[in-house]
C-alpha cells in the first residue's frame, strides 16, 4: 500500500505514522568519506577501490569530474575500482559540469589545480552562488592559475597547476571546511608539501578531521601540529597516495533522518554499520537524541534507538557548528519536544544549497510553527502544528526534514521531492518503509 501519494509530478502529499516505529533501515554510503576517498584514489590510480558509494547526485558528480579528466573507473553497484591514475602533465583542457555539487566542485577545482592543462568547473545557476573565495585565493597563493570567467571567485572557474607548489598556507574557517579539506588533499602532491594554518572560530572541524583520516589510509604523511581554540595547524609532507581498498562508512548525515524518526514517533531503529568511533561528526547526533529523552545502544554491527511513546522529548539549548547540515533535523525533533529549543553557531549554513535558517524557518512557519531566526541559529518553541504545502529550495535536507515533521503533521505536501536525490535517492522509499512498520498497520 502506498503511504505517500505523488499529488503532482513536483509535489508529495506525506502520509502520518499510525503509532511507533520499529524497523531496521539501511543508509547508504558516507557522500563526505566517498568523495575525499575517490580524489585521494584518483591521485593513487590504478589498484584502488572504494567500496559502498552511495547513489546521490553529487557523488555521481565525482565520477563524472573524474572521468572527464580521464580516469579509467568501473563500477559495479557500490564499489568503484580505478585503472589509472590522473595524469597531471596532460595539457588538454577539461570541462566538468558539477550540477548543484558544491562539495564535489571545490575538491575538483583544486585537483584541476595540479594539472598542466586548463581545468573548467562550471555548475548549476545556484551552484554559481555558492562561495568559492577563499578556495580561489589559497590556490592561487599556492601558484595555480586560477580564474573566474563571469564573476570573480564563482563559477565557472578555470585552473591549471602549471606553477604550482607548496608552502605554508592560513585560511580563515569562517566561510566552509570545504575549502580547507579541498587544500588538503591536494597537498602531498605540492612540491614542497603544505602547512595548513586555519585560523578562528572554526566551523565543521569534524570535516577536517575527516579529510585528514581519508588521507591517512591513503597512506600519507599528515600530522596536527597544533590545535587549540585559535589555531588548527597540520602538516602534510611531499609523498604519493598508495593504491586502497577502502571501504565507505554508513552516512552518519542520513542516519540522522530514521533517528529523529524514532525521537517525533517513539519506537526503536536499528542503523548497521554505524561506529561509534566514526570518522564522521554526525554521529554525535546520537548523543543529542538521548539528551532530548531516547534511548540509545551501541553493538558491534550498529546504532539502536528507542524511546517509549509515553517518555517526555526534552527541548535542547545546542552548538551545531560541528554537525551544521544536521539543523533541519534537529529543528525537526524539536518542534515535537517539551519545551524550547536553541541552535547555535550556524550562521554560516546562510550560503548551504539554500539559506538553512532563514527558507527554513519560513516553510516551517506555514505549518504554524513558532521559529525565531537568530544571528547564528535558531529558537523553536513547541506548538500544534497544521499541514501546509512546503517548498524545498533546492535543499534536500529542507526536504528530508520536512518528511520529519509529516510523521506527526497531516496535510504536509512536499514540492519537487525529488530533490532528494542529491544525498539519498530513495529516502521516500525508506520513509515509506518505517510508516509500514508502525503499530496498528
Amino acid at each position: 500500500m502506498a503511504l505517500s501519494r505523488v499529488v503532482s509530478v513536483a509535489h508529495l502529499r506525506l502520509e502520518t505514522a499510525r503509532g511507533p516505529l520499529h524497523c531496521s533501515v539501511e543508509v547508504p554510503g558516507s557522500k563526505s568519506i566517498a568523495n575525499r576517498a575517490l580524489i585521494c584514489a584518483a591521485l593513487a590510480g590504478e589498484g584502488s577501490t572504494v567500496t559502498n558509494i552511495p547513489g546521490g547526485d553529487d557523488t555521481v558528480a565525482m565520477l563524472d569530474g573524474l572521468r572527464a579528466l580521464g580516469l579509467v573507473i568501473s563500477q559495479a553497484n557500490e564499489t568503484v575500482s580505478f585503472s589509472s591514475s590522473l595524469d597531471l602533465e596532460n595539457t588538454d583542457e577539461v570541462n566538468i559540469h558539477a550540477a548543484l555539487a558544491g562539495t564535489s566542485s571545490r575538491f575538483l577545482t583544486a585537483l584541476g589545480a595540479l594539472r598542466k592543462g586548463n581545468t573548467c568547473i562550471d555548475g548549476f545557476e545556484a551552484l554559481r552562488k555558492r562561495p568559492m573565495e577563499d578556495l580561489h585565493v589559497a590556490l592561487g597563493n599556492l601558484g595555480a592559475n586560477v580564474s573566474s570567467s563571469l564573476e570573480k571567485y564563482s563559477l565557472p572557474v578555470v585552473v591549471n597547476g602549471a606553477d604550482v607548489h607548496g608552502g605554508e598556507l592560513t585560511l580563515s574557517s569562517s566561510v566552509s571546511s570545504q575549502f580547507s579539506s579541498a587544500i588538503l588533499l591536494i597537498s602531498p602532491y605540492l612540491t614542497s608539501g603544505l602547512i595548513l594554518n586555519i585560523e578562528g572560530n572554526r566551523i565543521s572541524e569534524s570535516y577536517v578531521m575527516m579529510t585528514i583520516g581519508v588521507m591517512l589510509a591513503f597512506g600519507v604523511d599528515v600530522t596536527v601540529e597544533e590545535r587549540d581554540e585559535k589555531l588548527l595547524r597540520i602538516r602534510v609532507r611531499p609523498g604519493k597516495y598508495a593504491a586502497t581498498q577502502f571501504a565507505v562508512e554508513p552516512d552518519a548525515s542520513s542516519a540522522s533522518y530514521p533517528l529523529a524518526a524514532i525521537a517525533i514517533c517513539g519506537g526503536e531503529v536499528f542503523i548497521p554499520g554505524m561506529k561509534q568511533d566514526s570518522l564522521q561528526g554526525d554521529t554525535g547526533f546520537v548523543p543529542l537524541m538521548e539528551e532530548m529523552g531516547c534511548i540509545t545502544q551501541w553493538v558491534n554491527d550498529g546504532v539502536k534507538l528507542s524511546r517509549d511513546p509515553q517518555a517526555v522529548l526534552r527541548g535542547v539549548s545546542v552548538d551545531l557548528k560541528d554537525m551544521s547540515d544536521l539543523v533541519p533535523t534537529v529543528a525537526a525533533v524539536a518542534l515535537f519536544a517539551q519545551g524550547a529549543s536553541s541552535i547555535s553557531g550556524v550562521g554560516f549554513i546562510r550560503n548551504k544549497e539554500s539559506d538553512r535558517l532563514g527558507d527554513l524557518a519560513f516553510e516551517l512557519r506555514k505549518c504554524d510553527a513558532d521559529v525565531e531566526v537568530l544571528e547564528d541559529g535558531l529558537r523553536i518553541l513547541p506548538r500544534l502544528l497544521c499541514g501546509a504545502d512546503l517548498g524545498t529550495h533546492h535543499d534536500h535536507r529542507l526536504a528530508m526534514a520536512f518528511g520529519l515533521v509529516a510523521l506527526k503533521v497531516s496535510g504536509v505536501t512536499v514540492e519537487d521531492p525529488e530533490v532528494v536525490s542529491k544525498s539519498w535517492p530513495m529516502y521516500w522509499e525508506m520513509r515509506e518503509q518505517m510508516l509500514r512498520s508502525s503499530d496498528g498497520r
